[in-house]
């Protein structure tokens, strides 16, 4: 699995907790929120897609719904529910066929996974996005940590604790982490895909 990747499922939101199709976040950016301006880690800035690739996430109906975790207690739940909602207006639930309920009870797993360990590793999360297009569900979760998350080696499924990265890496298609040079904190991603 990749870890490294350079580049974020395109520009967040401009404020808050809400849901818009891509091209309606993209020209709210565009009319006073840069993107490049946006908080993505900590104060860095999220790594745009290229306008082409904007055009094509746009064309391909790639929606982006952020929460900001500003001066919250109870984080993990909160984005859980956060994306709960956000499967449901994008049709994942409620599930028809259990191939389906399994793949939104994975993505649930995933945004829990990424969220506790940036509580438990880097200062508590700042902000988390979830995208998704027909195929994939991405989320991101970013933090002021400067620390480098991976699954723990060798892994050994009868130790408590320190299995969050394990289950990441084996439930998702990829993860990563993406950085901004000079800016303190990441932003850790990973990519689910759509159910059959």
């Amino acid at each position: 699995m990749s870890t490294t990747r350079p580049y974020s499922p395109g520009p967040p939101e401009p404020s808050g907790a809400s849901g818009v199709p891509e091209e309606g976040a993209q020209a709210a950016a565009e009319g006073g929120t840069a993107a490049a301006a946006a908080p993505a880690s900590g104060g860095g800035a999220v790594v745009p897609l290229s306008a082409s690739g904007d055009a094509a996430a746009s064309a391909a109906g790639r929606q982006i719904r952020r929460l900001s975790f500003d001066d919250a207690s109870g984080v993990v739940p909160m984005a859980r529910d956060f994306a709960r909602q956000a499967l449901y207006a994008w049709g994942w639930l409620p599930s028809a066929t259990a191939d389906q309920r399994a793949t939104a009870e994975d993505v649930l797993l995933v945004v829990s996974e990424l969220v506790t360990n940036a509580c438990l590793h880097a200062e508590g999360p700042d902000q988390m996005w979830i995208a998704c297009d027909n195929k994939v569900i991405r989320v991101e979760v970013s933090d002021r940590g400067a620390g480098q998350p991976a699954p723990r080696t060798p892994h050994r499924a009868g130790r408590p604790g320190g299995h969050g990265m394990f289950i990441v890496q084996r439930l998702c298609l990829d993860w990563g982490v993406v950085r901004t040079p000079g800016a303190p904190g990441k932003t850790v991603w990973a990519e689910l895909g759509a159910p059959a």
